[in-house]
C-alpha cells in the first residue's frame, strides 16, 4: 500500500479522493468506485502498489497510438480495477477483478525501479500505462514514470479519459500522449454502459490533455445498436475537429465480450463509413480498427493522398516520411518520431 495523491481529509476521519471525476467521498474502511482505493483511519491508500497484474513488450500501434514514435516498442504494464465498469470489456477479468472477488487485490509485486530497467532491456522507447484504467493506480504510474524520464523513455496512458483536471496537472511534464476512449457523445451511454459515468469529464479532459502538450489520440469502439448512430459519430468528429483537425481518430470494430457476450461484432461496411464520416469533417487521420488489412490501417498525406505510413495490422510494411514531412510533396505530417 502507498498513501494517495490527490485527496483530502475531511471531518469526522473523511476523505475525498481527487483523482477521476467520480470525485468519491469515502467514510472509515470505504473504497473507491474503482475498488483499489480505500479510506483506512482516515488516510486514502492505492492498495495496488506496486502490484502488476499484466505486463508485455506491445508494438505501440496496438495502444493504439499511429503518429507516436511509430514502429517502436512500448513496455505495458497494468494493475486489477477500473473505475469504469463498462459491460463489454475485453480485459474484465482485470478491471472488474476486485468487484468480482469480493474487494481482493492481486500481483506481482513490481517496483517502478524494476518496470524501467525491463522496459530498457526489453530495447522499448516507451512505457504504457494500459489494459485497464491507468488513473486508479495513478501513483505507481506517475513515480515510475518520473524514472523512466530520467532514463530517457517515453510515458504513455491509455485511458477512459475520466480523471481530474488536478490529475492531468500531475502528468504535465511525464506523461507524452495518451490514447483516449471517447466511448459514446450521449451521456446516458456513459451512465448506462460504464457503470454511472458522465460525458462532460471526458470531453474536458481531451481538451486539457491537449492544451498541456500531450499527444492526443482517440479511439471509439462502435457497438451495432448500442453507439451506432451516424448523426452521433459526427458529433464526435465534429468535436474532435473543434479541438485540432490533426487528432488521429480510431474507429474501432467491436468484438462480443463480459456481459455484451450475445451482441453480433461490427460490420466491416459500418466502421469504413463511419471512417468517411470523419474525412468529411475535415479530420485529417481516420483510421479502421480490428480490421486486418483494411485501407483505414494506412496514413495517407493530407496533401497528396498517397500513403505515407502502411501497415497491416500492427506492423508498419512502408514508411514514406523524411524529417516529419511526406516524401512525395514535401507536406507536414502531424507524428512525434523520437
Amino acid at each position: 500500500m502507498k498513501e494517495a495523491y490527490l485527496y483530502e481529509k475531511l471531518d469526522n476521519n473523511k476523505v475525498q479522493c481527487n483523482l477521476c471525476s467520480f470525485r468519491c467521498k469515502l467514510g472509515e474502511d470505504k473504497y473507491g468506485i474503482c475498488s483499489v482505493r480505500k479510506n483506512i483511519k482516515g488516510t486514502l491508500y492505492t492498495l495496488v502498489y506496486p502490484k502488476t497484474v499484466a505486463k508485455a513488450t506491445d508494438p505501440i500501434e496496438k495502444k493504439p497510438l499511429f503518429h507516436f514514435l511509430p514502429g517502436s516498442k512500448s513496455y505495458s504494464i497494468a494493475t486489477v480495477g477500473c473505475n469504469f465498469q463498462c459491460l463489454y470489456c475485453q480485459n474484465w477479468q482485470i478491471s472488474q477483478y476486485p468487484k468480482e472477488n469480493k474487494m481482493q487485490i492481486v500481483g506481482e509485486d513490481y517496483p517502478p525501479e524494476s518496470v524501467v530497467e525491463d522496459a530498457i532491456v526489453s530495447g522499448c522507447k516507451s512505457i504504457a500505462y494500459t489494459y485497464t484504467e491507468p488513473t486508479i493506480f495513478f501513483e505507481y504510474a506517475i513515480d515510475t514514470a518520473k524514472i523512466a524520464k530520467q532514463k530517457g523513455l517515453k510515458n504513455i496512458f491509455v485511458s477512459n479519459g475520466y480523471m481530474t483536471k488536478e490529475a492531468i496537472d500531475m502528468m504535465d511534464g511525464l506523461i507524452d500522449a495518451a490514447n483516449i476512449d471517447l466511448k459514446s457523445f450521449s451521456d446516458a451511454y456513459y451512465l448506462q454502459i460504464c457503470g454511472g459515468a458522465r460525458l462532460k469529464p471526458v470531453l474536458e479532459a481531451i481538451e486539457y490533455m491537449k492544451k498541456k502538450g500531450i499527444w492526443v489520440e482517440i479511439t471509439t469502439l462502435v457497438i451495432p445498436e448500442v453507439n451506432d448512430d451516424p448523426a452521433e459519430l459526427m458529433q464526435i468528429a465534429e468535436f474532435i475537429a473543434s479541438i485540432d483537425k490533426s487528432i488521429p481518430w480510431h474507429i474501432s470494430r467491436f468484438y462480443p465480450a463480459y456481459k455484451f457476450d450475445n451482441v453480433m461484432p461490427t460490420s466491416v461496411e459500418l466502421i469504413k463509413n463511419i471512417r468517411q464520416i470523419g474525412l468529411s469533417m475535415g479530420l485529417k487521420y481516420v483510421y479502421t480498427g480490428n480490421i486486418p488489412g483494411d485501407e483505414g490501417e494506412h496514413t495517407y498525406c493530407p496533401k497528396c493522398n498517397e500513403i505515407v505510413i502502411g501497415r497491416y495490422g500492427y506492423e508498419i510494411i512502408e514508411y514514406k516520411i523524411k524529417d516529419g514531412r511526406c516524401a512525395y510533396c514535401g507536406e507536414k505530417i502531424d507524428l512525434v518520431e523520437s
